[in-house]
C-alpha cells in the first residue's frame, strides 16, 4: 500500500470549510480512482495545521490519479483555505492497522471507588 501525505498550514477561519470540503468532495472523488483504499483528515487547530492522507493500492495508482488531474482538482479547491503552500510527500505503507469495530461495554452497573 502507497500513502499519499500533505502538510497543510490553513487559515484559522477556513478550517471548517477545508474539513467540509475533504468529506465532501475528496472522499467521494477519491472512491472512484482505480486504486484508492481510505483517506483521513488530521488537525491540530489552535495552530492551523493539518494533515490530509489518502491511501492507495500502490505507488502507480497514487500517481495515476496525478496523471488524469484528479489531485490537481482537489488541490485547486483547498487554493483559498491555505495559509502557506502545502507540502506533498508519498510513503510505502508498511504497516497499517485500525480498529473498525469496538467492543460493546458490558451491561451492568459501573462500580465507583471511594
Amino acid at each position: 500500500m502507497f500513502a499519499r501525505m500533505m502538510t497543510l498550514s490553513l487559515q484559522p477561519e477556513s478550517i471548517e470549510a477545508a474539513v467540509k470540503l475533504f468529506r465532501t468532495s475528496v472522499i467521494p472523488g477519491a472512491r472512484k480512482q482505480r486504486g484508492f483504499r481510505g483517506a483521513c483528515f488530521l488537525l491540530d487547530r489552535p495552530a492551523g495545521k493539518g494533515v490530509a492522507v489518502t491511501f492507495w493500492r500502490n505507488e502507480a495508482d497514487a500517481r495515476a490519479n496525478e496523471e488524469n488531474l484528479f489531485f490537481q482538482e482537489q488541490l485547486v479547491k483547498f487554493l483559498p483555505y491555505f495559509a502557506r503552500p502545502p507540502i506533498r510527500e508519498g510513503f510505502e505503507v508498511s504497516i497499517h492497522y485500525l480498529e473498525t469495530q469496538l467492543k460493546p461495554k458490558p451491561a451492568g452497573k459501573i462500580k465507583r471507588k471511594k
